[in-house]
């Protein structure tokens, strides 16, 4: 995960999008869109891409399916990194809104699932804009 968010080795999300594909359940990926969970800005703009964006990418050519980058996230949404459990949930994964058409069947990939804040934002908003399933794939789980 570090090698990708942190030294910019954009390698490492085909690696990551092959762990996924194998651990997912069988069926979950059929006939579904990929949606990656939006990055911060400043992070995106510091890294010159975002992870979760190549891992769906990534796991796309692998899976066979689209990808809806429908999602954004507001500026002014509060980095997660270093934050608490506590202070993430209250932040309720920024402002996340859907630009354009939102997948009937929407799969959000993301890099990390910490308390899930940001994911439950991004369903939320998918299901608002028309989706009518939203499930979440992530290459790593924090603990606690």
């Amino acid at each position: 995960m570090h090698a990708l968010k942190l030294r910019g080795m954009t390698a490492a999300a085909d690696l990551m999008a092959a762990q996924i594909a194998a651990g997912v359940p069988p069926g979950l990926l059929a006939g579904v869109t990929l949606v990656p969970v939006p990055g911060h800005p400043r992070h995106r703009r510091r890294r010159g891409f975002d992870q979760a964006d190549r891992i769906a990418a990534a796991l796309a050519r692998r899976a066979a399916l689209p990808v809806a980058r429908c999602l954004e996230r507001g500026s002014a949404a509060p980095p997660q990194a270093g934050a608490g459990r506590a202070q993430r949930l209250r932040s309720g994964g920024g402002a996340i809104s859907v630009a354009g058409a939102a997948p009937e069947r929407a799969v959000l990939v993301d890099d990390v699932h910490t308390t899930g804040a940001t994911l439950d934002a991004c369903a939320r908003a998918l299901r608002a804009a028309g989706s009518h399933a939203v499930v979440a794939v992530s290459y790593a789980r924090t603990l606690g």
